[in-house]
């Protein structure tokens, strides 16, 4: 059940849905890269609450969601070997690989820690010279320059018993390749405001003019996103296609010099897969050969591996906002939080994970208007029949 005075200042959201509604005069999709922004939308029942006329597609940008499966057997096969401490955020022990995920090698004896910084596996590895630690490194453009620093650190220590295993997406070369695909249907983006924080937004107006797609960035509070709805909108009735900061409170246009300078010296620009979508050229990072050294892939030899997706799993259609998570017929089925099939599952940014937590188990209802008219305060807007 969803309210209108969940939001934190009701009366300005009840406004923003309002100018949205009065600007709508065609269909529109809109997809939001970030699933953090994903699960404001689910979780706030913004989607149910907008002109039936906006249609929002989940896209790509869970880390946890896009790391290939082959990675995933990569962490799984060095984490057995008895010589290593693998140590990794959380979120990936229960991601499935090929027959099994990190919590269950981890049963079997392996030693496989959860650390909250890759500082921490640092640390580990001082700790224990005699072990090889290995520290999974995945996510975007945000989580990138903390890696980056640790390998910058382990080199300057000379800490020889480190390594990062490398998994690193970019989310402008995604946007691309989501714009190229035959069956796209998006006509604008959502983008991220962390990654931006990051990155700033110099790699966007190219994309924006030349896929004519509007591109906000925004940022996770449920009015942040409604002020970037409303922004896209403008611009789409407009017919226009520009990149606009919506989130000017931690989004600098530059973005952080010094995190993209740690970036550039630690990372080189590579192709990358994504899992459910396939490979994006120039879509990632890898370990530049001042740190190859440092680099999992290439010390335990594990660079080429075979691998095979759910044959039930419909998660990259997910990924790329062909379907919504309860047109899968394994959703909420045979595909649960407790047995998950694929990534977007299992990460707490999921969109399956999203729709599965806020009960949006089959088709939702016949959205209200979008500005909530016509609804008394503290009416429900509920997310299943």
């Amino acid at each position: 059940m969803k309210y209108l005075d969940e939001f934190s200042d009701p009366d300005l959201a009840e406004r923003l849905f309002e100018d949205i509604r009065s600007q709508t005069t065609r269909p529109w999709s809109l997809m939001e890269v970030c699933g953090g922004q994903t699960h404001s939308i689910i979780r706030h029942g913004i989607d149910q609450l907008l002109p039936e006329e906006i249609n929002l597609i989940h896209g790509p940008g869970c880390p946890v969601c896009v790391t290939p499966l082959e990675i995933i057997d990569k962490a799984l096969e060095i984490a057995s070997r008895p010589e290593v401490i693998f140590c990794s955020f959380g979120d990936m022990l229960r991601v499935p690989g090929s027959g099994r995920d990190l919590f269950k090698v981890k049963s079997d004896g392996a030693d496989v820690r959860v650390v909250y910084s890759p500082l921490d596996a640092l640390k580990i590895a001082r700790e224990n010279p005699d072990r090889e630690v290995v520290f999974f490194g995945i996510g975007f453009e945000t989580t990138a320059p903390p890696n980056a620093m640790t390998v910058y650190q382990a080199k300057k220590l000379d800490i020889r018993n480190f390594s990062l295993l490398v998994s690193h997406v970019r989310v402008p070369p995604a946007i691309d390749a989501i714009m190229n695909s035959p069956d796209c249907r998006v006509q604008a983006f959502l983008a991220a405001g962390h990654v931006c924080t990051v990155m700033g937004i110099a790699e966007y107006p190219e994309l924006a003019s030349r896929h004519e797609v509007p591109i906000v960035v925004t940022g996770f509070e449920p009015l942040d996103i409604l002020e970037g709805i409303r922004r896209a909108v403008r611009q789409l009735e407009a017919g226009e296609h520009r990149v606009e900061n919506a989130y000017p409170r931690a989004v600098q246009v530059e973005g952080s010099p010094a995190a993209r300078a740690m970036l550039s010296d630690v990372f080189e620009v590579t192709d990358r897969a994504w899992r459910g979508i396939g490979m994006i050229p120039a879509s990632g990072w890898r370990l530049s050969a001042k740190y190859r050294a440092y680099d999992a892939e290439y010390r335990f030899s594990v660079r080429d591996m075979d691998t095979e997706e759910s044959s039930v799993c419909r998660s990259g259609e997910v990924l790329q906002g062909l379907i919504k998570p309860h047109e899968c017929a394994a959703f909420g089925t045979s595909c649960t939080p407790r047995n998950p099939l694929g990534a977007t599952m299992v990460s707490s940014e999921g969109a399956c994970a999203a729709y599965y937590l806020y009960r949006r188990l089959q088709t939702p209802p016949t959205r209200v208007n979008g500005s909530g008219k016509g609804r008394t305060k503290g009416t429900a807007v509920s997310s299943v029949d």
